[in-house]
């Protein structure tokens, strides 16, 4: 049976909590899978750091993204060179396995354009903030590939339960499953979207499901466990550029994980769930569960690991230097890049914001 057919409620599993293999292991190489556990312990690295910066005062605002490692690594390893991923603005670590540099997400956590201007080649789009807009962007994305009959690439598309909720999600599915797009729908079910829990956004017994009304593959899998989560996006994504007969290309992928930190630093996740809640998804940890798998198997030790550490130290200090050594963009700027040309309304309000600066200054705009 494909990894893709099956009960949306039979959820696939590799790695259970402790690291032990509880299904088929995919075929990966050593350097893949290594590669993976480095990228998973880097975006952690730089998710303890990003916080920081923000609670110093470095950043403006930051979306943590600890808890999430394995499915966002576990699912951008399995893409081809020409596929494209579209995030929502939790991406960090996925972002930067695709070749975005750190330093362009910390320029964008920073209020600087310049965090949205993609290296040449890399197949990624903007960050987006508003709730499922993505979909439809993935959506239009995978129809041109169709229109152009560009059967060897496949679009990701990245968020979480809460937009599930949204009406964009509904028109991007429905159009996906008639159009025969190639597309991988990835929602990080983290069981939170900002304050308001899972059990609020639908009566389904999962979201997996929501696949079947959209006539396409819908499966859920353990998003804290990284192989199980590569196995079943690159069975979609092959699926999505080489079907089999009889076959639809878009698939639902239902990640069950939780995000250990807050919503982003503005929010306080204490006032809505209980630390029993945390210590129990923590246990289920996907770092420690993909490092005991890697030393039980021989891929990984002691000396690897510190090696692996100490090249992720400088690397998440450089790209803070190199992000920080960047002129702090003028304020005005955010008028600029709404359109390709700024509308006569913009122009109105960058005029009164500019008017604003003169009167009160950049202290006036600081709340105490």
């Amino acid at each position: 049976m494909s990894v893709l057919q099956r009960d949306p409620q039979d959820q696939v599993q590799v790695l259970d909590e402790d690291g032990n293999v509880v299904g088929d292991v995919p075929d990966i190489d050593d350097e893949t899978l290594v590669d993976m556990y480095r990228h998973m312990r880097l975006a952690r690295h730089f998710d303890t750091r990003a916080v920081s910066l923000q609670r110093q005062g470095r950043m403006g605002t930051y979306p943590p993204l600890s808890g999430q490692e394995g499915a966002q690594i576990g699912s951008a390893i399995a893409l081809d060179e020409d596929d494209w991923m579209v995030p929502s603005y939790r991406e960090h670590g996925a972002a930067l396995l695709r070749g975005l540099p750190l330093k362009q997400t910390l320029l964008y956590w920073m209020g600087h354009e310049k965090g949205n201007d993609m290296p040449e080649g890399v197949n990624i789009f903007p960050v987006a903030v508003p709730i499922a807009s993505q979909t439809l962007h993935a959506t239009g994305v995978g129809w041109t590939f169709n229109l152009r009959n560009e059967t060897d690439k496949a679009a990701i598309c990245y968020f979480g339960d809460g937009a599930t909720s949204e009406g964009d999600f509904h028109e991007a599915l429905n159009f996906a499953g008639v159009f025969d797009t190639p597309n991988v729908f990835f929602c990080n079910n983290n069981q939170w979207a900002i304050s308001v829990p899972r059990e609020r956004q639908t009566a389904s017994e999962t979201i997996a499901q929501k696949a079947v009304a959209y006539g396409m593959d819908g499966v859920q899998v353990d998003g804290m466990d990284p192989l199980a989560v590569y196995s079943v996006t690159k069975a979609a994504l092959e699926k999505a550029k080489n079907p089999k007969e009889g076959e639809g290309r878009p698939t639902l992928i239902e990640a069950v994980q939780y995000r250990f930190g807050a919503h982003t630093t503005a929010d306080d996740p204490t006032v809505y769930r209980d630390d029993d809640e945390v210590e129990k998804w923590k246990a289920k940890d996907p770092i420690p569960r993909l490092e005991t798998f890697l030393r039980d198997t021989g891929r990984l030790d002691d000396e690897k690991i510190a090696a692996i550490e100490n090249d992720i130290e400088t690397r998440v200090a450089d790209a803070i230097e190199a992000a920080e050594s960047e002129p702090r963009p003028d304020p005005v700027n955010m008028f600029n890049n709404v359109y390709a040309e700024r509308t006569a309304e913009l122009d109105a309000q960058a005029e009164e914001f500019e008017h604003l600066l003169e009167q009160v200054g950049d202290e006036g705009f600081l709340r105490e």
